[in-house]
């Protein structure tokens, strides 16, 4: 089966990109090491659909020096870079992929992944397991499990599994701790605002950020953004986070107070429509919408469409709505993640966890599915634990241990 790509051509870009981010990725280094030898998963087909930059596919490299056929997808129309997919390409990975994909494009490159049979699948945001479940259902006998990567992934997948619907046992890599700690809070933090940043090339000092949304991304964009001189709201229905928010030192209020305020609105909850036309309607002349939550539903678009007279691009990734009364509202990329949309995702630092905890995760079914229930599993604190102590040595970094009579005292002996 032939890739289906944008221009081999440009691969020496995207080589080089996979190389750099490879000096910065330590714990895969090891793991890579350690499975290029062992070969763990020779004759196992895998899909991985992500979004498609030199993080995932050095990810998509160790799984392959594992032993793996290896096919990959993107998870987002406007994220994967067509450089780093033909460098894929070149070193024996089916790719299907390119980038600004129509919605039938990208439909039909999760079906052409598919189409190599997987036994382990790699998802993010769920599409393959609904896909699986619905038009591909032939393939289910072939599954032996799957991961998912997101907040978005696991939420669908949990409402499968409640309904008794869940096919084949899939790994909650979201939500291990070693993840989400630092993937969705600091790794959101800091590639949400580089892509916000780079985009429209202003400042964050001294304008007042709304963020919708106080869980682990949610935190890491608004403690980014009061590092960045931000005055910070937050918008939540959760009461429990809403006061976590108040301690941390945040306004909270409702979308409909907070839309008056803002200068910049970053939504981050994985529901849909956040911020509707009855808060388009209060905003300021020059307010900017990003989203850095997974689907592009939670601004929602289409009411903004019809509120506005006219509409253009202003700047690469920057579509400005004017509405009725001459404010001007700027959307970017498309409502959708703005930090790989229109930047390169989380720093390779904070990937590295994710993606060795991904590569454990498929390891970790291939090696019990016979013994895993139809439902949504969570790896043990024992893998978190492991690519945790593997990063502080990358860093060279010591802790203490226990000491025998600690271990007696606290019921560990």
């Amino acid at each position: 089966m032939e890739s289906i790509i944008r221009d081999i051509k440009l691969a020496p870009q995207g080589h080089e990109k996979i190389n750099w981010v490879k000096e910065f990725m330590p714990v895969l280094n090891v793991l890579n090491e350690d499975l290029s030898k062992r070969k763990p998963l020779s004759g196992k087909n895998i899909v991985i659909t992500m979004h498609l930059e030199a993080k995932t596919a050095y990810l998509a490299l160790v799984l392959q020096n594992a032993g793996a056929n290896v096919a990959v997808t993107g998870s987002n129309p406007l994220s994967t870079q067509d450089d780093v997919a033909a460098a894929l390409v070149e070193q024996g990975i089916k790719v299907f992929a390119w980038y600004n994909t129509t919605t039938e494009e990208y439909e039909h490159f999760l079906h052409k992944a598919l189409d190599t049979r997987p036994d382990i699948i790699v998802d993010d945001g769920g599409d393959l397991v609904s896909l699986l479940h619905g038009e591909r259902s032939e393939l289910l006998p072939n599954i032996l499990g799957g991961s998912e990567e997101t907040t978005t992934g696991v939420i669908r997948l949990r409402s499968l599994a409640s309904e008794g619907r869940l096919k084949f046992p899939m790994v909650a890599v979201n939500d291990a701790y070693c993840k989400y700690l630092f993937d969705n809070r600091y790794g959101t933090g800091q590639s949400t605002w580089d892509g916000i940043m780079r985009t429209t090339n202003l400042t964050v000092t001294g304008k007042t950020v709304v963020v919708a949304g106080y869980g682990w991304c949610g935190k890491g964009v608004a403690m980014r953004a009061k590092g960045l001189g931000a005055n910070v709201i937050i918008t939540e229905i959760d009461p429990i986070k809403a006061i976590e928010a108040v301690f941390d030192g945040f306004r909270v209020m409702t979308m409909e107070e907070a839309a008056k305020e803002g200068d910049i609105f970053v939504t981050l909850t994985g529901c849909k429509h956040v911020i509707c036309s009855e808060h388009i309607a209060v905003m300021k002349s020059g307010a900017i919408l990003a989203n850095a939550g997974h689907f592009d539903l939670e601004i929602n678009k289409e009411e903004l469409e019809e509120l506005a007279v006219s509409r253009r691009i202003v700047r690469k990734n920057i579509e400005e709505f004017v509405m009725a009364d001459q404010r001007k509202i700027y959307l970017l990329a498309e409502g959708r993640l703005v930090n790989l949309a229109a930047g390169d995702g989380h720093p390779t630092e904070i990937m590295d966890l994710s993606f060795a905890m991904q590569a454990l995760a498929v390891l970790h079914i291939l090696e019990h599915h016979k013994n895993m229930s139809n439902e949504v599993h969570n790896l043990s604190d024992e893998v978190s634990n492991k690519v945790a102590r593997l990063k502080l040595q990358a860093l060279g970094i010591n802790i203490d241990t226990l000491t025998d009579e600690q271990k007696k005292y606290l019921g560990q002996a």
